[in-house]
């Protein structure tokens, strides 16, 4: 298991094919205000890749854009509403299809409302993962060993927790309510960029 950092893109031909973990790291949770700073990968194989954007980036990276708008590749996710609208407004990319692992608990784990990636790990893969840099400073000039571990373990379980859950979807009928809700989470993550992230257009009032 290693994990690999890269400056401004993904060199080609380091991921085998197949479905592949995806999670950004920025600089705060209001998306056009707050800069993509990293954008995590794994396919699943043991290694991990991290690539950093600078400040004055402009998000070119032609070998990371072509795998995250790859249409026939799985893009896995842990909250993937966040992610896909990062990666959308800052790189221009919608990074789909998509798998999301946090909707996927919520439609099986009905039992509990720890729907957090660390309590997956948990309790699904017997993993205890470490959140102490999440809330860190990924716009910082060097990121530090911490950091780059942090962010790599946020896509490293995610294949394992898709084959977990859809053990579970399967078993309670809810596979094809699941692929229903991962299909329209790219026009979620599109809501909340044009205006409506808290509204539920869905709703009586």
């Amino acid at each position: 298991m290693t994990v690999h950092f890269h400056e401004e893109d993904l060199p080609a031909g380091v991921l085998a094919d197949g479905p592949i973990a995806v999670d950004t790291e920025t600089m705060g949770l209001q998306t056009p205000r707050d800069r993509l700073c990293v954008v995590q990968l794994a396919d699943g194989k043991g290694d991990e890749h991290l690539v950093r954007f600078g400040p004055d980036s402009d998000y070119a990276a032609p070998n990371l854009k072509a795998v995250l708008g790859d249409p026939d590749r799985i893009k896995i996710y842990h909250f993937g509403r966040f992610d896909i609208a990062a990666i959308l407004h800052y790189m221009g990319v919608m990074a789909a299809p998509v798998y999301c692992t946090k909707i996927a608990s919520r439609l099986v784990r009905t039992y509990t409302d720890r729907h957090g990636l660390k309590e997956l790990c948990r309790e699904m893969l017997g993993e205890d993962i470490s959140k102490q840099q999440q809330s860190s400073d990924w716009g910082a000039p060097e990121l530090s060993d911490a950091q780059k571990d942090y962010a790599a373990s946020d896509v490293r379980y995610l294949h394992r927790l898709m084959d977990e859950m859809n053990t579970r979807l399967v078993r309670e009928g809810r596979m094809e309510l699941a692929q229903a809700c991962f299909d329209f989470l790219p026009h979620r993550a599109q809501l909340d960029l044009a205006g409506w992230p808290e509204i539920d257009i869905f709703a009586h009032v």
